[in-house]
């Protein structure tokens, strides 16, 4: 193989790592504002949770009856 063939060969594959280092970037990029999402509903759901009444006739230092 010659050294032209060589080196064309090298930056090819150096595009195609290029390419596949931006798409893993986009993809982390993409998870993260899921994540970001994911944990702002999950922060929401726990205030929402903390302001329901406690159910009528239930003590929070009563045991459940299996004890």
């Amino acid at each position: 193989m010659s050294a032209e063939a060589r080196l064309i060969e090298l930056e090819a594959r150096i595009a195609h790592q290029d390419q596949a280092i931006n798409d893993l970037s986009q993809e982390i990029y993409e998870q993260q504002k899921q994540i970001e999402k994911l944990e702002a509903t999950c922060k929401y759901l726990l205030e929402q949770s903390r302001q329901l009444p406690a159910p009528e006739g239930s003590d929070e230092n009563e045991k459940p009856p299996h004890y």
